[in-house]
């Protein structure tokens, strides 16, 4: 499984991006366009969130129904470090309190889901992740919308809505798992249902923003595609090939819309430039 475009360098520049601000961003109020910098890659960070919690639940989910076995624990192993490095980045700026209090109960709830990780998985482990990581998400999701609000600039929320295009690949194959695994809980079909949904209209939606450039359409051109396959994935019978497919499909559109938040993620900074 290829490892995400969240590999080192990417994570390289956002640490010294954030390392060469860190001294400007100390004020209990952030209004400089220094500061507003820090604030998009702040949303791509707590974005990111969302899409670590499912891809954590979904690869442990797939451990435990041996789908990719090999693979599923090297992106879960990946997707752990990811988490830690992401609170790294966040620590080095002083954030106005409400926004602290925010990073800290992803913080919190990321700790919950790592105590669960521990053991290998039985249907009972997996069962508690999948909770775990809804929670964490949930925490992510209201400290994104935070930071977009903080950011006061139009252009913020494309980054928060391409990101969550990530969470969104991420938890439409978890669910596609836990159905495999029978741990699915009443709502899981219906969530399926809205996830989709949500996903075709926000690519619609990136499409018609403002912001855009060549980098940019590429990656929209390509992220259509790669939903197509991912959808028709989803409409299979979870038997060992679909599981596979939904797998290998879910990986790849992860690193797309990655990759496209982080281009939104550099056009905010030319515009706050």
């Amino acid at each position: 499984m290829k490892t995400l475009a969240f590999r080192s360098g990417h994570l390289n520049n956002r640490r010294a991006t954030l390392q060469g601000l860190a001294a400007v961003l100390l004020a209990p109020v952030l209004s400089t366009a220094h500061a507003q910098l820090a604030v998009s890659t702040a949303i791509n960070r707590t974005a990111r969130y969302r899409a670590l919690s499912q891809r954590i639940a979904k690869t442990y989910c797939q451990i435990f129904l041996q789908t990719l076995p090999d693979q599923a624990r090297a992106a879960l192993g990946a997707t752990r470090q990811l988490v830690r490095s992401g609170f790294e980045d966040l620590a080095k700026v002083q954030w106005p309190a409400d926004l602290a209090r925010h990073v800290a109960e992803i913080q919190k709830q990321s700790d919950v889901l790592e105590t669960l990780l521990v053991m290998p998985p039985t249907r009972e482990s997996v069962a508690a992740v999948a909770v775990q990581a809804d929670r964490m998400m949930a925490a992510s999701q209201a400290a994104t919308e935070a930071f977009e609000k903080f950011a006061k600039a139009t252009t913020a929320k494309l980054v928060n809505t391409a990101g969550r295009q990530r969470a969104l690949s991420q938890r439409l194959a978890k669910n596609y798992f836990l159905l495999a695994a029978r741990l699915e809980s009443k709502g899981t079909l219906d969530e399926m249902k809205a996830d989709a949904a949500e996903f075709r209209l926000a690519m619609v939606n990136l499409a018609a923003a403002p912001i855009s450039t060549p980098a940019i359409r590429n990656e929209l051109a390509l992220g259509d595609s790669q939903w197509l396959f991912f959808d028709a994935a989803l409409q299979r019978k979870p038997d060992e090939r679909g599981l596979e497919t939904v797998g290998t499909t879910s990986e790849r559109l992860l690193e797309v819309t990655d990759r496209l938040t982080g281009l939104y993620d550099a056009a905010l900074k030319e515009v706050l430039g």
